[in-house]
């Protein structure tokens, strides 16, 4: 059971690769991301389930196994817990527009969701490293709590931020 909860808390692995595990833990929602948009032909209705699943799932997972990770890694937020990452990338993926048009020349659902998979993983990683207020104050709560809320949050500024991008400027 304890590798287990270790490969969850660690987001498949991705928290036990070298040089920022977060980003990695990030690189692979946007994976899947990309796989859902292409493997759909670029459905919004989709990418949004399957984001929000992975979003929800991930939260639940991270609030339970908070004590464990403590446990494990002994601190409060490790650096190989990214499962945290995970749920707050997910939630900037959440009813971001699919690119259409000349980006769709042939496969579009691959091309579609590259715009949008780029610019979310940049925004949840700028959000995540700077942590604007309240973001920092969310990792002060107790246990995985604390952990998720942060990444929580810094995906609906990254989501917020990518919707007005995607559906205004471009």
């Amino acid at each position: 059971m304890k590798k287990l909860s270790r490969f969850i808390i660690t987001g498949a692995g991705t928290g036990y690769l070298p040089i920022a595990p977060g980003t990695w833990g990030s690189a692979a929602v946007a994976l899947i991301f990309i796989a859902v948009g292409f493997a759909t032909t670029g459905s919004i209705i989709w990418t949004t389930s399957v984001m929000a699943a992975v979003a929800v799932i991930s939260f639940i997972l991270c609030v339970a196994l908070g004590d464990f990770t403590e446990q494990a890694f002994g601190k409060k937020d490790p650096s190989q817990c990214t499962i945290d990452e995970w749920a707050g990338q997910a939630i900037t993926y959440i009813m971001l527009p699919l690119s259409s048009g000349a980006l769709c020349s042939g496969a579009c659902g691959f091309h579609s969701a590259l715009i949008p998979a780029a610019l979310g993983f940049f925004a949840f990683r700028i959000f995540d490293i700077l942590k604007p207020p309240p973001v920092r104050q969310m990792e002060k709560l107790p246990k995985g709590w604390g952990v998720a809320l942060d990444d929580v949050l810094a995906g609906v500024y990254a989501n917020i931020v990518c919707q007005i991008i995607l559906r205004v400027i471009l």
